[in-house]
């Protein structure tokens, strides 16, 4: 991996992890959503396939960036990464419901979906 992903990768990570536990920042205890993935040890990460971005490769495997940027999150606090493919239409009713932790992906900030979402700085 070259130096230039590797930085790319920890600088993503650091975006998601503050904005993911920024109620833990502000409150000084952590969120419901981080003390659950410390409970359980495992990142559930909502997605949809996005060429290049999230894909399968020939075999089947996630890959792309969004998959890396996950993975190295996961990595770098001792989790355990769970994807779950989601319908693009449904990824954020999804989230709402629970059925993951987060969305790593492009998703484009607009004033109703910060109603109901959290995003990190563009």
């Amino acid at each position: 991996m070259t130096s230039f992903i590797k930085t790319a990768l920890s600088g993503a990570a650091l975006l998601l992890t503050t904005t993911l536990f920024a109620p833990a920042l502000a409150d000084t205890q952590p969120s419901a959503t981080q003390a659950q993935i410390e409970q359980s040890g495992t990142l559930r990460v909502g997605m949809s396939t996005f060429a290049p971005w999230a894909m399968r490769d020939k075999q089947g495997a996630l890959i792309g960036f969004e998959i890396d940027v996950a993975r190295r999150l996961a990595t770098d606090h001792g989790w355990q990464v769970e994807f779950v493919p989601t319908a693009w239409d449904g990824i954020i009713p999804s989230l709402l419901a629970k059925k993951y932790d987060v969305i790593i992906g492009g998703l484009t900030i607009t004033p109703e979906r910060e109603k109901s979402v959290r995003f990190t700085h563009p």
